[in-house]
């Protein structure tokens, strides 16, 4: 009785062990993935200036679509027409490419936590990352929506590139912004709404001056 009892224990225990390993190893994966939040809002809305602030007080890591395409587009990539001319007429650059240059960055970074400004930008976008970042590569917490109408947002823009001179980016000028405008409101804002169905979207009006944006959005990630 003893003997068989003894056979059984060292029949089950290795199984046992094997088990009780992967859920370890489960359970570290889970808290290793790193944090998302993605950075949504009109061209000119104040994302990248209030991506700055979140970074130097709660130490995300800030990627930007938008910034990655254009340093993709400059490097002589093969992508390069194509990003320009997407940039240019106001659409929005394939899903594969944004995608795979979001991946390269957070793998390289190897950060905890990651701000993602500017995507996803429409439901190729949503479905591409929910296709090649799955659960357990990060951990998107919720999409942080500035919320501005579009004449500040255009605005705001023509002032930036009026500012920056020859450094201007090539898509802020009033025709690209337009474009860009109508190509956010009817891609993107399906997508905020999609989150917000989920109780993901964390609205904040980017309207005021950038102080006063921030005392708002230091709340939403105090919570986080």
């Amino acid at each position: 009785m003893l003997g068989c009892m003894r056979s059984a224990f060292s029949r089950t225990y290795p199984l046992l062990l094997s088990r009780c390993k992967v859920r370890a190893t489960a359970a570290v994966m889970a808290t290793e993935r790193p944090q998302v939040v993605f950075v949504l809002g009109g061209p000119g809305a104040g994302k990248g200036t209030q991506c700055e602030k979140i970074v130097k007080e709660f130490g995300f890591v800030h990627l930007s679509a938008g910034d990655l395409l254009r340093q993709e587009r400059d490097s002589g990539s093969e992508n390069g027409d194509l990003i320009e001319s997407c940039m240019k007429n106001g659409l929005i650059v394939p899903v594969e490419i944004t995608i795979a240059l979001l991946g390269k960055a957070m793998e390289r970074i190897g950060a905890k936590k990651f701000l993602i400004d500017g995507f996803p930008r429409n439901e190729d976008n949503l479905d591409g990352w929910e296709r090649e970042m799955t659960e357990d590569k990060c951990d998107v917490k919720f999409v942080l929506f500035f919320d501005c109408p579009e004449d500040v947002c255009i605005e705001r823009a023509i002032k930036r590139a009026e500012s920056s001179g020859a450094m201007a980016r090539s898509d802020d000028n009033l025709e690209s912004l337009k474009k860009r405008f109508r190509t956010y409101t009817s891609h993107t804002m399906p997508i905020i709404e999609r989150y917000e169905k989920k109780g993901m979207v964390r609205k904040v009006s980017g309207v005021p001056p950038p102080d006063e944006v921030f005392e708002e959005v230091k709340k939403v990630l105090k919570d986080l």
